[in-house]
């Protein structure tokens, strides 16, 4: 059995693993002040939501304003949510070699968003929940060890 790593807040020991930690990423030409800020505004098709999330003062301030369904929910959002969550953590890892390297050397470690506000992305504070971002580290972890490996 390997090892779990459980994280959840940015200032913690793996804090860079959180959606809220202070890691710029580009995508399509856009510069995200983190991955949450990112991923929040995906859930809408409309281009002034999706600044206005964008330019949102903390990942906090996005993630409230992609909870706020005064919005309009893009339809597809269920089913497109998990690829953009994929494309924004391969794009925070992928653009950020500090903790690229904090990912590749947590080896075949189990990674485990833990808390009970999310049975989601996260574990449910219990166990119980889907843990959809840990599994989706794992997944990024594994394609950067692949292209490491390709790139020796």
């Amino acid at each position: 059995m390997s090892l779990t790593i459980k994280f959840y807040r940015e200032k913690d020991e793996y804090g860079c693993f959180s959606n809220f930690a202070a890691f710029p990423i580009a995508i399509a030409g856009d510069l995200w002040p983190t991955s949450e800020h990112y991923f929040q505004a995906q859930k809408f098709l409309d281009e002034a939501d999706r600044e206005q999330i964008r330019q949102a003062s903390s990942p906090g301030k996005a993630a409230d304003m992609g909870r706020d369904r005064k919005r309009s929910l893009r339809p597809d959002w269920e089913s497109v949510k998990d690829d953009i969550m994929r494309a924004a953590v391969r794009a925070k890892f992928s653009q950020h070699a500090k903790i690229r390297q904090v990912l590749l050397e947590t080896g075949d470690a189990w990674l485990v968003e833990h808390t009970a506000n999310d049975s989601y992305w996260a574990d449910g504070g219990d166990g119980s929940g889907k843990n959809m971002l840990g599994r989706i580290l794992m997944e990024v972890r594994a394609e950067l060890v692949r292209e490491q490996e390709g790139s020796v």
